[in-house]
């Protein structure tokens, strides 16, 4: 992740001052639970993800990345590695689970 990846990540979704919180409407949640969280839905390294219509290997664990949070990915159609975003419904929906546990 770029410089500028980790400066968003701190200036929109970590409280001030304390860089492994995620803030939510529910309050604040840890980044690595967030990530940890993700990797439970499927988004682990070696699973095999369909999104966006098209078939991914996932090479990375989450982590946070510019826009919310990130796999490394490799695509079965093409064989290219990339970064992939996570849709932000994936997110919310682990956010919403974490706060209802909390």
């Amino acid at each position: 992740m770029g410089i500028s990846g980790e400066m968003w990540w701190a200036k929109n979704l970590l409280l001030p001052g304390i860089e492994d919180f995620v803030t939510t409407s529910h309050g604040s949640l840890p980044a690595a639970e967030v990530c940890a969280q993700i990797k439970h839905f499927g988004y682990a390294v070696s699973q095999i993800i369909r999104i966006y219509g098209e078939e991914f290997e996932v090479l990375s664990d989450p982590f946070p990345s510019e826009g919310g949070v990130a796999i490394h990915v490799r695509s079965h159609r093409t064989l290219q590695t990339r970064v992939l975003q996570l849709p932000a419904t994936v997110i919310h929906r682990v956010k919403e689970r974490l706060a209802r546990a909390a």
